[in-house]
């Protein structure tokens, strides 16, 4: 019980103590980290994307194995999903730039 006490004390305390942070510095020191965080966004953002069009290009290539006579429909639906998800990157990369600038 005295465990529980002190742990709901001491939260009260950090959320007490959270309006002593609000107030910034009258100068920032620095954006250095800005550009890192665009660089890891756009990597995260370029890595998942390129993962999920090899997953989408392995299954469009699987089901062309097993029925290639439904080759149209499936090329259609495969060049549309790849364009999606490369979309999701340009537009990470859009908002990235806009953001640092």
């Amino acid at each position: 019980m005295k465990k529980l006490q002190y742990m709901f004390m001491s939260l009260a305390a950090m959320l007490l103590a959270t309006p002593a942070f609000a107030q910034g510095a009258a100068e920032p020191a620095g954006k250095w980290y800005v550009s890192i965080a665009a660089g890891l966004g756009m990597a995260i953002a370029a890595g998942l994307c390129g993962l999920g069009q090899g997953k989408a290009t392995a299954s469009a290539t699987e089901a062309l194995a097993r029925n290639p006579g439904a080759r149209p429909g499936i090329f259609v639906f495969l060049i549309l999903g790849l364009a999606f998800i490369e979309s999701l990157a340009l537009f990470t990369f859009v908002i990235i730039f806009l953001k640092v600038q």
